[in-house]
């Protein structure tokens, strides 16, 4: 702890010493190829000097794989521009497929663009938002390059918070095998990883390279009770809970109140009723595997033409693990269907034998004096998702040089598929009848007959399949037009055209689905399809002005058959005064176009994401004359999501201003200031703003026919007994961003000691602020925890590197500034931690690693967040798993 304290110290003496430099994103190491004429993430010209008028990160998955990274979920987490994401983790009980997304800047998923090999993926089909990272093949990656800016101008829609690019080896020749191990110190997570590559040909001397990959990845679950951080405090409440609650009007009771200490994970609630903690069902880390293959042929038709196959082919399977299904509308009679008593009803004094009301009268074979019924499935035990993800995609491309231009053109076909299949759930029907009918007892144990009616109920099955396709043809012509301005320098000229046509589907098994409905919102009707054409031309221009200063203008011109057309420009400038000092800078304007999910999604029901009060029924807490508490009081009420085909694009305004600076040799200093304005955003209502204000948002209430709200999804979409707040997506609010980007990379060389790299990355928020909708005003986000998620101050990785001869070392240290909590008298403190490794190459062609993650076994701290089912800290930013040994051997051949 003394060793953890000290090393955490330093860090942030060494972060703040870095922020002092005005330093900026991570400079790895360059190696002394030969000079030749290449093409960055976010110019379309291809040219000598790499260094662009845009920031860009480049990443090489060489020193991640020393580092013990093996997914593109941990090569997110490492960039300090990446402000928040939706991990493998917050895929439990979310409904997306298992998906993983990238967030840069922290302005949503949908506003990083995401490519592979400079192209783009089809985005994950359930709400076509973005692609799934998961179908990414990190073991034939070659280098990550990371546009920290905006790019609509070059790149169309998406490309607002930025631009990640995937680049796979291309050249490859030989064999390669690596077998790796994840093992925590503590039980549960534990992971395997393998892959395999072989490449022939040598493209220069025979003209053609062809090179296969497979990846195979497994992590095991890290279960709720593998490790206490949903003990420290009651997470996920829940008023379903076994033994089952019962209510009468205003009075309630269960057969483990008023302590409720018997039962499962009971504690006290109101009225002598209990509460069921749920997070200790949920998984930490869900379990997944994924297998990856990809072949790559690059063949040379001459000297100046060289024609490209790309076939890739992913399969990603996650189960995820949450409590058993609850059940918040039965209804139990004081008799059962022959008259007879029934063993199971409640004997409390304060039971009315001639109770009714309006929901019991209208429900077939309710008598009079009957009780509600809040009760958990505790027989068929937690309920489970598998979520099998699918990626499919082909690129044929022809490159080369043609009458003095540069030329690429291409086509493509992405598909992506997502199966969602349930386990552990119960037929709706069967067990409400026999609560009613006296068979089934929600407050013990069962007998032969109401075993054998529960085990009639189990359901498991598929639920959902969804499909996306991009089918996709491009071209771009790039050349040097001349010295225009005699500087020297030549001018370069960038034209492209692309053309895309985009499905998806997104369909319920009607059957299987009307049965689970009331546990998963899921409309046993669901279908909802949409698709569109795109079509766009675009183009750039590099002058040189002066011998020491570059102008680049730049603009793309869209059209979608299904919303209308737009045009982004962009400009850019780097100014060298002297060699060793540039300077450089960027304006653009952009778009997000609606996706063809929130255009087209069908009107769904759902709970609510938080437990809040009607505030009509039952404001401040307290139900008014002639209302019930658990109808009304601390409820998930029903709300309408869908889609909205009137929605116009996201609009986005993107500035930087940065410096680049080599002061002595091997020494490489950055800094880039950077600003984005996004108006019109897409997005939903949330429902603590129109539960909060039922005056602003009344024409977001639509009540039942006893003016509830509705809180089980059996009771919707009747009109007679489904109340719900409407939160289909619409055009909202603004959001204003910005902040500095820092780096150094330093290299120190010795004979005698070895080399020694340092690098350096931070992003320093200034500001964060956005709207919830249109007339709202400005939240201010940095430091908070606001909306869904705190946006941090400071982000910052540093990485330590030697090696001599065969062997080598390297420890790595990532930093978050710390936060107001979701609830505020709550500060989520800063969490620094450290990872070391070590490599050594045993026999020639076989490479040894072993490292741990989490050297000093940092816990994630404290978080009462309620935005994932995960309780007692937040999964996205922090890792559960803790001290994490790792090895790896590679043998090339």
């Amino acid at each position: 702890m003394i060793i953890e304290t000290v090393m955490s110290r330093s860090l942030r003496l060494m972060f703040a010493s870095g922020a002092a430099l005005m330093l900026a994103q991570p400079a790895f190491a360059q190696d002394n190829a030969p000079i030749q004429r290449v093409e960055i993430t976010g110019s379309a010209i291809k040219r000598i000097d790499a260094e662009t008028a845009v920031p860009v990160t480049v990443v090489k998955v060489d020193d991640l794989k020393k580092e013990g990274i093996t997914t593109i979920e941990q090569v997110m987490a490492s960039l300090s521009v990446s402000q928040a994401q939706q991990g493998t983790s917050q895929t439990v009980g979310s409904g997306t497929g298992g998906s993983s997304f990238a967030d840069l800047r922290g302005i949503g998923q949908n506003k990083t663009l995401v490519l592979l090999n400079g192209r783009r993926l089809a985005n994950n089909a359930i709400d076509s938002s973005a692609p799934d990272l998961n179908m990414i093949p990190f073991a034939a990656l070659e280098r990550v390059e990371v546009l920290r800016d905006g790019a609509s101008s070059l790149y169309g829609s998406d490309a607002v918070g930025g631009v990640i690019n995937f680049i796979t080896k291309k050249d490859f020749q030989g064999g390669t095998i690596t077998v790796g191990a994840d093992s925590p110190e503590k039980k549960g997570g534990d992971s395997s990883n393998f892959n395999a590559g072989y490449g022939w040909g040598d493209l220069d001397k025979q003209g053609f390279n062809i090179f296969a990959m497979v990846d195979r990845q497994q992590q095991n679950r890290l279960g709720g009770t593998d490790r206490n951080y949903n003990t420290r405090y009651a997470g996920g409440l829940s008023a379903s809970t076994y033994p089952a609650n019962w209510s009468q009007g205003e009075i309630s009771g269960n057969p483990a109140g008023p302590g409720c200490s018997t039962g499962v994970f009971l504690i006290p609630g109101k009225n002598g009723a209990c509460q069921m903690t749920t997070s200790s069902f949920v998984d930490y880390i869900p379990k997944s595997e994924r297998t990856t293959g990809l072949i790559k042929g690059t063949f040379k038709i001459n000297e100046n033409h060289e024609l490209g196959v790309e076939l890739l082919s992913t399969e990603a399977k996650v189960q995820t693990q949450v409590a058993p299904v609850p059940y918040g509308g039965l209804y139990m009679n004081r008799l059962r269907p022959d008259g007879t008593p029934n063993p199971y009803f409640p004997t409390d004094a304060r039971i009315s034998p001639t109770y009714s009301d309006a929901s019991g009268e209208a429900t077939s074979g309710v008598l009079p004096g009957f009780v509600n019924v809040r009760w958990r499935d505790m027989f068929h035990g937690p309920r489970a998702d598998e979520n099998i993800n699918k990626q499919q995609r082909l690129v044929v491309s022809l490159k080369g040089v043609l009458a003095g231009w540069d030329y690429e053109t291409a086509v493509s076909y992405n598909e992506n598929k997502v199966k969602q299949n349930l386990f552990g759930y119960s037929d709706g029907g069967i067990i409400t009848k026999g609560v009613l009918d006296g068979v089934i007892n929600p407050f013990g144990d069962q007998t032969a007959a109401g075993t054998a009616l529960l085990e009639s109920a189990a359901l498991s099955g598929n639920q959902r399949n969804s499909k996306g396709t991009n089918k996709a043809a491009d071209l771009k012509l790039s050349r040097e037009v001349g010295d225009w301005l005699n500087t020297g320098h030549q001018a370069a000229l960038a034209v492209g055209a692309q053309y895309e046509h985009q499905e998806f589907k997104d369909a319920a098994n009607t059957e299987f689905a009307q049965k689970v409905v009331a546990s998963t919102g899921i409309d046993p009707n669901l279908l909802q399809e949409g698709s569109r054409n795109v079509s766009a031309f675009y183009s750039e221009l590099n002058v040189p002005l002066l011998k020491n200063l570059d102008v680049t203008a730049a603009v793309r011109y869209d059209k979608y058959s299904d919303f209308g057309h737009t045009t982004n420009p962009k400009f850019s400038f780097t100014y060298r005064p002297v060699n060793a000092l540039m300077f450089r800078g960027s304006y653009s304007k952009g778009f997000r176009a609606p996706s063809l999910y929130e255009l087209n999604a069908a009107n769904t029901y759902t709970n609510s994401a938080n437990t809040l009060d009607d505030p009509i029924n039952c404001p401040g807490g307290t139900p008014i004359p002639g209302k019930s508490s658990p109808a009304n009081c601390s409820q998930q009420f029903q709300v309408m999501n869908g889609g909205n085909q009137a929605l116009s694009p996201e609009r986005s305004k993107n500035g930087t201003l940065g410096l680049m600076w080599e002061p002595i040799n091997n020494l490489s200093l950055s800094a880039d200031w950077w600003t984005i304005r996004l108006t019109q955003q897409i997005g939903n209502l949330q429902d603590y703003d129109v539960l909060g204000d039922p005056v602003t948002f009344a024409s977001a209430y639509h009540r039942n026919a006893s003016g509830d709200l509705a809180v089980d999804g059996s009771q919707c979409p009747n009109p007679i007994t489904c109340g719900y707040i409407d939160l289909r997506t619409q055009n909202l609010g603004d959001l204003n961003t910005n902040g500095v980007d820092l780096s150094a990379a330093y290299k120190l060389r010795s004979k005698e000691y070895g080399n020694f790299t340092f690098n350096y990355s931070g992003t320093w928020v200034h500001k964060y602020e956005y709207q919830n909708f249109q007339t709202d005003a400005m939240h201010q986000n940095v430091g908070v925890y606001s909306g869904n998620g705190p946006i941090f101050r400071w982000q910052n990785t540093l990485n330590m590197n030697w090696a001599k001869g065969d062997v080598g070392a390297g420890l790595v240290a990532h930093y978050k500034s710390g936060y107001i909590d979701q609830d505020p008298e709550n500060h989520v403190p800063s969490y620094t931690t450290w990872d070391g490794y070590g490599s050594w190459k045993a026999l020639p062609g076989l490479t040894l690693t072993a490292g741990v993650r989490n050297l000093f076994n940092r816990q994630p701290p404290l978080s009462y967040q309620t935005g994932n089912f995960q309780a007692g800290y937040d999964p996205r930013y922090t890792d559960p798993l803790g001290r994490t040994m790792y090895v790896r051997a590679t043998y090339d051949f």
